[in-house]
């Protein structure tokens, strides 16, 4: 019989996996990993407790993270990651022909080596791309002290907890706007506002800051339970997010992406957000 997982993430409410065999578990310098097979999801990654991907929803997270700034400026050539050591952030963004260099920034080694063996359709091949670059390192640490400069940033970071913490802070989106190409995006998970609302808040006032234009957009994927997860958007030019969706049909023809979740309508309606959360973000604004 199966054993049951539960996951960590909240205090008062959680979601259970049942585990039908377990693939790795280690304790790293930086956190616990461990990667199991669940009858439903496939293979699940787990960090500290809380599940970071899992094999059957992952393309939702991912092309969202993804195409949806790329598309949205139009001419992007060189494009940082942040965290994302499975890989899948990696993939998606490889698949992009007009891009000429990824640097990926992973402060943990071991989710890279782990992931690679035992994830290995979420990279796809694209850790071996000649176009990318892997750095080890902090991800704040590089952000504010490289003299490298991205016209998109993708934040692929875990839950502001543990090693994550840092990567929702305002250093860290200062020393991403200092590696920013002019008119450039920076995009970051953010959470389930339903379920995670003062992250919403927080990341409002640190990222408006910071950008002159910022906003959130959405997407509903299942292992993120309580609805919508936010992902924060960060640029100095509003025209970004307010493309017309004859200009995004075009883009992403031209792409000749075969995507699963995102498509161009996708685009354009993930920037609208339900009630509750523009009533956050205005008061997040006005405080």
């Amino acid at each position: 019989m199966s054993e049951r997982w539960l996951e960590t993430l909240h205090d008062a409410y959680g979601q259970t996996f049942t585990v039908d065999k377990i693939y790795f578990e280690s304790k790293t310098e930086h956190q616990h990993l461990m990667i199991f097979d669940n009858a439903m999801f496939g293979r699940v990654m787990v960090l500290d407790g809380v599940v970071q991907t899992t094999e059957k929803d992952e393309f939702i997270y991912h092309e969202m993270l993804t195409h949806v700034p790329l598309l949205a400026h139009g001419a992007a050539k060189r494009v940082l990651i942040i965290g994302g050591g499975d890989g899948g952030m990696l993939r998606e963004v490889c698949r992009h022909s007009t891009v000429e260099h990824v640097t990926q920034v992973e402060i943990d080694q071991a989710v890279i080596d782990m992931c690679r063996e035992y994830l290995p359709n979420h990279s796809n091949g694209a850790f071996d791309d000649p176009r990318v670059n892997i750095v080890i390192e902090d991800g704040i640490k590089f952000v504010t002290e490289t003299d490298e400069k991205f016209d998109v940033i993708i934040s692929d970071c875990t839950d502001p907890i543990g090693p994550g913490e840092v990567l929702f802070t305002s250093t860290f989106y200062d020393g991403c706007q200092h590696c920013l190409n002019a008119g450039g995006i920076l995009v970051a998970q953010n959470g389930v506002v339903f379920m995670q609302p003062d992250e919403v808040s927080t990341t409002t006032r640190r990222l408006g800051s910071v950008f002159d234009d910022t906003t959130f957009y959405s997407a509903a994927i299942p292992t993120y339970i309580g609805g919508i997860m936010t992902f924060a958007w960060g640029s100095d030019n509003p025209a970004y997010r307010q493309l017309d969706l004859e200009t995004l049909r075009q883009r992403y023809q031209q792409a000749n992406l075969q995507t699963r979740y995102y498509n161009p309508e996708i685009h354009q309606a993930a920037f609208a957000l339900p009630q509750y959360v523009l009533n956050i973000i205005q008061q997040a604004e006005t405080r």
